[in-house]
């Protein structure tokens, strides 16, 4: 069948295209009887507006793209919907590119600004200042959600990670808890580079500085064979605290199936994020909750600000995170 035009809708209403083309426009001060005749005649021939051929015309796409790698991990999944949810109640849409394994966030980005999105919100991924540089050239203003980069010409949006690890450093040393073990995420994140930061510094301020450290991944897998690997080889370890939710839950079910550990009475284990699974009863992980919400809205409203404001400065917002207390953790001295 033909496809339905606005000219085909034009004729129908009898109106003028422009004034089809403006109906369909929510900046449009159309006259309510003429909306409701063009309307009508869109209805009867199955109309509906080309969004495409439309950001001909106004030069803008309406959409974000959102360029998400490590998907598998159960945080980004829950931030994706959120950022969907948040965009479309906002009047925009959303198209998705994801990294393949082998792949760094700069290989997917010139595929991204070939669709001319009007923004970019880049999250799980770091990006090369080069690209940074690459996409402000092209006039796509990008947002980093939960990653930064130092000396970029992109805003970001955090957690506050090293406040974060300071609090748990704090809480475990509190708790009367003595021989520390830190597992790590990947080498080259922000977050898990801000985490170890602040668990690290705030117990040699304490004077501590006997800490047991396994590099990993962000992934269950990582979390549990390290954490065997480091219960093995120091059974003393009293307190572990791990890059992320999802590698606390490996190390949780190492601890506890493989070598009968009781948690937290000889074991007590901190998490970050608050991903859902996180408070299953199963798990009761004691973690650090990332404010999505809020990192949502700020991130869209710096991101909107580019738009709007492309020669606006870029800032880096840091979002402090809340301690959710389970079971997972003694966070009291034993007398």
């Amino acid at each position: 069948m033909k496809r339905v035009t606005s000219v085909d809708v034009a004729r129908l209403a009898g109106v003028s295209q422009s004034t089809v083309s403006r109906t369909f426009s929510p900046e449009s001060n159309i006259a309510p009887a003429t909306r409701d005749k063009v309307l009508a005649a869109a209805e009867t021939l199955g109309y509906a507006p080309n969004a495409i051929a439309r950001s001909l015309i106004t030069n803008r796409t309406n959409i974000i793209g959102l360029v998400m790698a490590n998907i598998t991990n159960p945080f980004y999944p829950y931030v994706l919907e959120r950022f969907i949810a948040q965009l479309q109640q906002s009047g925009w849409q959303a198209l998705l590119f994801s990294p393949a394994p082998d792949q760094d966030v700069d290989d997917v980005l010139p595929l991204a600004l070939q669709y001319r999105v009007d923004g970019l919100i880049i999250t799980s991924a770091t990006m090369s200042s080069e690209m940074a540089d690459e996409c402000a050239r092209q006039g796509t203003p990008v947002v980093l959600f939960n990653r930064y980069i130092f000396g970029a010409n992109v805003s970001a949006v955090c957690c506050d990670n090293v406040e974060g690890g300071r609090m748990i450093a704090n809480l475990m040393l509190d708790a009367g808890h003595r021989h520390l073990a830190y597992i790590a995420g990947n080498a080259n994140t922000s977050t898990n580079i801000d985490r170890e930061k602040g668990f690290m510094d705030r117990l040699r301020e304490r004077g501590v500085s006997d800490v047991v450290r396994a590099q990993g991944v962000y992934s269950y897998e990582s979390g549990y064979e390290l954490a065997l690997q480091l219960l093995r080889e120091n059974p003393s370890l009293d307190a572990l605290f791990c890059g992320n939710d999802i590698m606390a839950m490996g190390a949780m079910d190492a601890a506890r199936s493989e070598l009968g550990i009781s948690i937290p009475n000889e074991l007590t284990i901190f998490g970050f994020d608050d991903i859902p699974s996180a408070a299953w009863p199963v798990y009761s992980l004691t973690t650090i909750r990332q404010p999505v919400e809020r990192m949502i809205e700020k991130t869209l409203q710096l991101l909107f600000e580019r738009i709007e404001e492309p020669d606006k400065a870029p800032v880096l917002e840091l979002i402090p995170g809340e301690l959710v207390r389970r079971t997972s953790a003694r966070l009291e001295r034993v007398s």
